[in-house]
Formats: structure tokens, C-alpha cells, sequence
């Protein structure tokens, strides 16, 4: 007996020089890393407390992993997926979709109230038209609606960090160029211009009038040959960065918990009821219940169940509309009119002229329809035109046709002589959502497909006026209508019913 007591007694005194052992090379360890931390001064102990944050993180993860109704599987799962639920899915990641997304998120009563998610084909952006557009912000506009969402938009521009800031990370720089428009007005369409004078001074904008003695004062590099009359913008006019804009924009939103995501929208499943109306007449009402996404350079693609789709595909809006049978109706009913929503190429031409007009170069727009702005403090300068109706070029690549410039070039030349010695140094193309019924934004629902709403066909001024157009959006679809500014007028009803509302300044 004595012999088991004295085998316990060793038992237990080896057991304890073992855990001795062990705290005293734990103990150890800590101290050398603490030493550590002391020889080599704060930022080793920072990494030390970010590396114990992370173990943290990873284990609430698999704590939450492991609670029921979680979304745990023991198959690996594919992080670029879309989550299988959302309440809003936005077609189209440029800054409109990424303004929307943005404005939900803002106005949601609750955190994760709305969960929205932002589908965005080119994970690259390297041809989205925003980051390919030439970044102006102008008021004069021939349309109050128009004038208006810029007058917004630069406020909201003006203020930008008040509204995307987000914690921890830099603030948001537009890059901002407060020069303003200068329009120029041949005596042939001077009486246009005086109209859209008091149109935009009216809706409150700051613009003013010059005589060509105070546009030669102005700008004595100008040459005023058949200029009668020029509109110059007095403030929150010019132009900015518009990646920083599109990047603002999506960290914010990102930020507040709108999922993100690079795929295709390639198709729909819906529901369809029917009804007859007093004449007979069948008419298909139907209802968006998924969306299809396809992952880029992949057979792989997750349906997206949702109560909402908002179509902001921009230049290729009118393939997702058709995608629901938008369009594709008889030729005499609603469901056979299409979304007038088309890709149209535009040229931006890079200039060197190292004698040009200088620092003080407003964004100048010639009544030939040939604009140019600065470009930078050395001496460059963006140059473009749209092409006449019967010169648009192909639309199945961005490629770009440098002999369009010598179209231009003769233009410049005659406004502005110094021009005559410059030098192209680059280009590129982008795609304006064009819309062909009358080159203005198509904001709202469509009429037989309850749940798909449009933001689209700007026409070249969605990037400045997305800012107001998001916050609309959100309105119509939370509050149900329209509450700080009035855009029923971008309806698509407009289309049924043929009445088009022109807009007179299309650059």
C-alpha cells in the first residue's frame, strides 16, 4: 500500500513540474514578446493587439456560424456569389446604381431595414461610361427638372463629406474645377439661348449673359466671330473626378451594408397575371421574383430572389428591359413599346498647346456643337463633338476614330487661334445612355412590370446629376412618391403617350 502511495506521490510531483514547465514556457513566451514589443516600440504591440482582433473576429464568425438558422454548410462556398435573398437588386454598378444604393441605405428606418445589393458586369470599370465621361456639371439646362437636379447635385458635391465620409478612412476629394460653362450662340439661336436664360434664372440658378465686348474682356484669347451671345455659369458649375465620385459613392454605400457584386443580370423569372380589359383585350401584368446572375468567365450563376429590380444599366438598359418582354409585345400596345435606351459612342480627344488659353479656361461649348475644357495644369486640354445622326459609329467596341478629330480641329481652331498649333496626345471612348424619344432620363415604373423600376437614358448628364436622381429613386420606391423633388414628369408614360420632353442643351 505504501508502495502505490509513494508511485501517487511521484505521479503527482511530475505532474506538477509539467505544468510548471509549461506556465514557465508560456511565461517566457509572453515576456520575450513583450520584450519585444518594448525594444521595438509601439507598432509590434499593435500588431499584436490587431492579430488577437482577428482571432476574436474569426471566432465570433464560427460562433455565429454554429447558432441555428445560420447560413453555415460544410460545402465550400463561392465568396463572389450574390446572397440568394435581397430586397432590391440594382442592374447596373455605375454612379446612378451606386447613388440609388447609397439613398436606400440612408432613408432605411432600421439597420439592415433594406437589404440591396449592386450587380456590376466589369469588375474593372475600364469601360463603364462614368469613369470614361468628361466629369462636367452644369445648370444651364433648357428643362426646369434638369436645372433643378444639378442645382441639387452641386450642392450635394459641395458638401460631399458630410454625406460619404466613412470612419477611419480618407476624405473624399472630387478634385473639384469651379470654371462654369460658357455656351456660345450664333445670332441664329441667340433666341434660344435668352429663352434658356430665363428658364435657368428662374429655377434660381446663377448664370449670366455677356455681349461679345464682355466675352472678349473675359476671355481675350477668344476669337468672337459669329458669336451674338454667350451664357456663362456664375457658380456650381465646372467639373470633377468622376471615378472619385463612382468610388465615393460605393465605399459609403458598401459601408452601410449594401452587398456588392461582379456579374451579369442575364434573365428573370416572373410571374404573370392576365386581365381583360372593356374591349377585350388581354394585357399581361407581370412581377420580377428572381434575377439571374451569371459570375464573369463562369457557368456558375445564382438566381437572386427579390421584391424590387432597378434597372440603372445605362448604355445596355433597354437589353435588361427586354429581358422582362419590355418591347417585344404587338406593335400597338404598351408591352410592344421598348425602353429607348441605347448604347451611342463618344470620342474624348486628349490636346497638348502649351501657348493655349490658360488656367482660367471655362468648360466652352461652341454653337457648332465642339466643346473643350482644361485638362490639368500642363498645358492639356479635352476636346469632342457628337457626330451627326447619320455618322454614329459602331457601338460593338470602345475603339476610336481618330480621323473624327480632324472634324473638330478646324472648330477649335477658329474659337480659340492658338489652337492651331496643337498636338493630340491621347483619346478614348465611352457610351452615353441615349435615348432616342427625346434625350432626356426615364425615371420610375414601368407600367406592366410592377416591380422594375427605371433610372436610365440621361443621355450624357447622368453622372452629374446622380446625386438627385438617387435620392429620388429611393423616394419613389420607400415613400412611394416623390417628396423633395418632383421628377414625375421622367415617367414612362411619357413614352406611351408620345409627348416628348425636349431638351434644348445636349452637349
Amino acid at each position: 500500500m505504501s508502495m502505490w502511495k509513494g508511485l501517487h506521490m511521484t505521479a503527482r510531483a511530475a505532474h506538477g513540474i509539467h505544468v510548471s514547465l509549461r506556465f514557465i514556457h508560456k511565461h517566457t513566451r509572453l515576456c520575450t514578446l513583450w520584450s519585444r514589443n518594448i525594444s521595438t516600440g509601439r507598432p509590434v504591440q499593435n500588431d499584436f493587439f490587431k492579430d488577437l482582433e482577428n482571432q476574436f473576429k474569426a471566432f465570433r464568425e464560427k460562433a455565429a456560424d454554429a447558432m441555428p438558422g445560420s447560413d453555415w454548410t460544410p460545402f465550400e462556398k463561392n465568396r463572389s456569389l450574390p446572397p440568394e435573398r435581397a430586397d432590391i437588386v440594382i442592374v447596373g454598378g455605375g454612379v446612378v446604381g451606386w447613388s440609388i444604393a447609397y439613398w436606400l441605405k440612408q432613408k432605411e428606418m432600421i439597420r439592415d431595414g433594406v437589404r440591396v445589393l449592386v450587380v456590376e458586369r466589369d469588375p474593372t470599370y475600364s469601360q463603364a461610361s462614368t469613369v470614361l465621361s468628361a466629369g462636367g456639371i452644369r445648370q444651364q439646362f433648357s428643362l426646369p427638372e434638369n436645372i433643378h437636379l444639378s442645382m441639387i447635385s452641386a450642392d450635394f458635391m459641395r458638401n460631399i463629406n458630410e454625406h460619404l465620409s466613412v470612419l477611419n478612412e480618407d476624405p473624399v476629394d472630387l478634385q473639384f474645377n469651379h470654371s462654369g460653362y460658357l455656351f456660345l450662340a450664333s445670332e441664329k439661336v441667340a433666341h434660344i439661348m435668352e429663352e434658356n436664360y430665363r428658364t435657368q434664372r428662374y429655377a434660381g440658378a446663377k448664370v449670366s449673359l455677356l455681349s461679345t465686348t464682355q466675352l472678349k474682356e473675359k476671355c481675350p484669347w477668344i476669337n468672337t466671330d459669329g458669336v451674338v451671345l454667350a451664357s456663362y455659369g456664375l457658380e456650381n458649375e465646372g467639373w470633377f473626378d468622376p471615378w472619385m465620385l463612382l468610388n465615393a459613392f460605393r465605399r459609403k454605400a458598401i459601408s452601410m451594408g449594401v452587398y456588392q457584386c461582379f456579374g451579369e443580370v442575364t434573365g428573370f423569372r416572373y410571374t404573370t397575371n392576365t386581365m381583360t380589359t372593356a374591349e377585350g383585350d388581354t394585357v399581361d401584368f407581370r412581377r420580377i421574383k428572381y434575377a439571374n446572375v451569371q459570375m464573369p468567365n463562369s457557368l456558375e450563376y445564382q438566381p437572386v430572389e427579390c421584391a424590387i429590380v432597378v434597372n440603372a444599366a445605362g448604355a445596355f438598359s433597354g437589353k435588361v428591359a427586354e429581358m422582362m418582354g419590355i418591347g417585344l409585345g404587338l406593335k400597338d400596345t404598351i408591352a410592344g413599346i421598348p425602353l429607348p435606351v441605347e448604347p451611342r459612342k463618344r470620342f474624348i480627344y486628349v490636346v497638348h498647346c502649351p501657348n493655349g488659353p490658360g488656367l482660367d479656361t471655362p468648360f466652352l461649348v461652341d454653337y457648332s456643337g465642339v466643346y473643350f475644357r482644361r485638362e490639368g495644369l500642363g498645358g492639356n486640354y479635352i476636346a469632342g463633338m457628337s457626330p451627326e445622326e447619320e455618322e454614329e459609329p459602331e457601338t460593338n467596341n470602345l475603339e476610336v476614330d481618330h480621323q473624327f478629330f480632324q472634324k473638330i480641329w478646324p472648330h477649335l481652331a477658329h474659337r480659340v487661334p492658338a489652337f492651331e498649333c496643337l498636338k493630340v496626345t491621347s483619346a478614348w471612348a465611352g457610351f452615353y445612355d441615349y435615348n432616342t424619344f427625346d434625350q432626356n432620363g426615364i425615371v420610375g415604373m414601368h407600367p406592366l412590370v410592377n416591380n422594375m423600376f427605371f433610372a436610365t437614358g440621361f443621355s450624357g448628364h447622368g453622372l452629374q446629376h446622380s446625386p438627385a436622381v438617387g435620392r429620388a429613386m429611393a423616394e419613389l420606391i420607400l415613400d412611394g412618391g416623390f417628396k423633395t423633388l418632383d421628377l414625375s414628369a421622367f415617367s414612362f408614360k411619357r413614352i406611351m403617350t408620345k409627348e416628348p420632353m425636349l431638351e434644348r442643351n445636349i452637349v
